[in-house]
């Protein structure tokens, strides 16, 4: 049986959509003499902060605590132990971006607690990254088409399709695009600007095609 000619081609596709998601950690404090007095202090602020997460529930996807950190303060040249340091930190990820400026002001409110982010992302498996790849797909089979034309053939079957995968699953974002903060009557008003996220995906296919129509010398 005659064996039909190869085409490889690359396909590629790009798309910027909005985000889905946005993260905040939040990251409160304490100083002590005693283990027992920071941990009471953290474990009052942690409630805190969960009362101000309580009231943005909706906005909400999850929430989880990302680490609890103890950590004693020793006397120079000595083993005495003369304060704890204490700090516990939470991960949040909403879904409603119109809430999110108020809900970072009002944690930024509390005592001794710091505030990083939103970090913008898309979900990991976001429709979007299923689209893109579907471009490119047909990119890449376009371009194996047009070889084949090249030569006068056709595609015959296909035979392989290859993901170039992405670390991080082939989207693209950052951190905070823009912030402004700005008063409001008696008080603040935080506008969040999210920025768009780079879905990209590349694949390679591989098909037979006819035989060629090669002109004659």
């Amino acid at each position: 049986m005659e064996r039909l000619p190869i085409v490889v081609a690359t396909g590629e596709a790009v798309r910027e959509v909005p985000p889905e998601q946005a993260v905040v950690s939040v990251r409160t404090a304490s100083k002590g003499r005693s283990r027992e007095s920071v941990l009471e202090r953290l474990t009052q602020r942690s409630a805190a902060i969960g009362a101000v997460l309580d009231q943005f529930a909706t906005a909400i996807e999850r929430r989880e605590t990302a680490g609890l950190h103890i950590v004693p303060e020793l006397k120079r040249r000595g083993e005495e132990v003369v304060a704890y340091h204490g700090s516990i930190a939470t991960d949040v990820i909403v879904t409603d971006f119109a809430v999110l400026g108020d809900l970072l002001l009002r944690l930024g409110r509390e005592e001794l607690t710091s505030v990083h982010g939103p970090w913008w992302r898309m979900r990991p498996d976001s429709r979007a990254g299923a689209d893109v790849r579907q471009a490119a797909v047909a990119d890449a089979l376009e371009k194996a088409g047009e070889y084949a034309a090249a030569v006068g053939a056709r595609i015959d079957r296909l035979v392989e399709i290859t993901d170039s995968l992405h670390d991080d699953g082939g989207f693209r974002g950052g951190a905070m695009r823009a912030m402004a903060a700005s008063a409001a009557g008696d008080g603040l008003t935080l506008e969040l600007e999210p920025e768009l996220q780079t879905v990209q995906a590349t694949v390679k296919v591989t098909v037979t095609i006819t035989e060629p129509v090669l002109p004659t010398a």
